[in-house]
């Protein structure tokens, strides 16, 4: 669940990012999302503030990423014209949309080729692309990703790499 929320030190509001630690996976998924995170650094990669791992009142064990809050939503509620929090109704302009692809396809560039090692997403779609006051389109949820390592000969190994990564089986949005 994300939830919105503010920091006693922070001016601008926060998503508050909460592990469903009941959930098969889900622990991994934080370690995997909290790995990825640490490791890359890119103008359209959403920005972690920070990361909570704690012991929650029961007992159970609670874990949480902090990001900024990203006022427009995500590129799904955009493309499906949904209502936005404060009930705003905008439909993507041609311009839009070309600068948002533009920012995702940025954004997969440098996880593929300029960070080291390079970071496959493996659950990109556009729930997953968050837009900024100025519709500024940003990658989220790390929880699958996958570092690829390869040897020094790429070409002939980066096939053996792939077979450990993982997405989501069935329909795949464009």
């Amino acid at each position: 669940m994300v939830y919105k929320g503010s920091l006693q030190f922070k001016k601008d509001q926060v998503a508050i990012k909460i592990f469903n630690l009941d959930i098969y996976g889900a622990q991994r998924s934080f370690i995997a999302e909290c790995e990825a995170l640490r490791n890359v650094r890119y103008r359209n990669l959403v920005k972690i503030i920070t990361s909570y791992s704690s012991v929650d009142s029961t007992g159970g064990d609670f874990k949480a990423l902090v990001f900024q809050y990203m006022p427009n939503g995500d590129l799904e509620m955009r493309l499906k014209n949904k209502a936005l929090e404060h009930g705003e109704r905008n439909i993507l302009t041609l311009s839009q949309r070309i600068n948002i692809s533009l920012d995702v396809a940025f954004a997969l560039d440098y996880l593929h080729n300029h960070c080291a090692p390079p970071l496959v997403h493996c659950d990109l779609k556009p729930s997953n692309i968050l837009l900024d006051n100025d519709m500024v389109a940003y990658v989220t949820d790390f929880g699958l990703a996958r570092f690829l390592f390869t040897t020094s000969n790429a070409y002939q190994d980066s096939s053996a790499s792939l077979a450990c990564l993982k997405g989501s089986i069935g329909y795949i949005p464009p």
